[in-house]
């Protein structure tokens, strides 16, 4: 079996983010209301910022290399944690 390359990995780590976290469904209102366990708002910004970073990158065809996937991919379950935490997911 091959291996997939780093730029199919990172395409499908994105898909996975895209698919687990609604950035579009949470507004503003509903991320800073009740309990808070870091800013939710603020960690949702960052990891939408560095998905779209790598959406504009892969479409110029520009290759991640593992430390890239394996960077987005500690933030976004670490991220994931959080949000959790603050019950949004």
């Amino acid at each position: 079996m091959k291996k997939p390359n780093t730029a199919s990995a990172m395409t499908a780590l994105v898909g996975q983010i895209r698919a687990q976290i609604p950035f579009d469904e949470l507004d503003e209102a509903r991320v800073c209301s009740g309990k808070c366990v870091g800013c939710a708002k603020k960690l949702l910004e960052y990891l939408e910022q560095e998905v779209i970073h790598w959406e504009y990158s892969l479409a110029r065809g520009e290759a991640p290399n593992l430390g890239d996937i394996n960077k987005l991919a500690r933030s976004a379950k670490k991220i994931y944690k959080v949000l959790q935490l603050n019950n949004l997911v």
